[in-house]
């Protein structure tokens, strides 16, 4: 029996003659040929860093040139990018100061109270336009605090004082 060597681990075998003549016996074991077939690269998960194998279509179609595991891991990473303005569903973020002030890393308790309970906490805007959520424009108020800033003229410009 002949004896050739692998294309991949360059290991030496023996082939039967027949078999050789049919085109077999290029690889030595099964693992030669899974090897063989690989035509991608293995990547690391964006969000995990598990390593994942991706073919050569799948790397090249990829807009964002990050790569996932899993549909969670991707999730994971869509949830932080869009966002706010950045989501498909925004509709001129007239309800949304609330979770703009839950994401910022602004302290969650009353300004005035300092009460931090996130079931009484509300989302005051500073100059009362309810369209204008840039995070500079929103602080916490317990509810209390809140009524007593929209009603009390000398409170409010105390509050606005106290933050400029």
């Amino acid at each position: 029996m002949p004896e050739v060597n692998c294309q991949i681990c360059k290991k030496g075998f023996y082939i039967k003659p027949s078999h050789q003549k049919l085109g077999w016996g290029k690889y030595c074991s099964r693992e030669c040929v899974f090897k063989s077939q690989l035509r991608g690269k293995f990547v690391n998960c964006f969000i995990c860093g598990k390593k994942i194998y991706r073919s050569l279509k799948a790397i090249d179609h990829s807009q964002s040139g990050k790569f996932f595991c899993t549909k969670s891991c991707q999730t994971l990473w869509r949830n932080q990018i869009y966002v706010g303005e950045n989501s498909a569903n925004w509709k001129n973020g007239e309800k949304a100061y609330r979770s703009i002030l839950l994401r910022s890393n602004q302290n969650q308790a009353c300004v005035l109270c300092k009460i931090d309970d996130l079931r009484i906490l509300t989302a005051h805007h500073k100059d009362h336009n309810r369209t204008n959520n840039k995070l500079d424009n929103l602080m916490w108020l317990c509810l209390n605090c809140h009524y007593l800033v929209h009603h009390d003229k000398e409170l409010d410009q105390k509050v606005m004082e106290a933050l400029v």
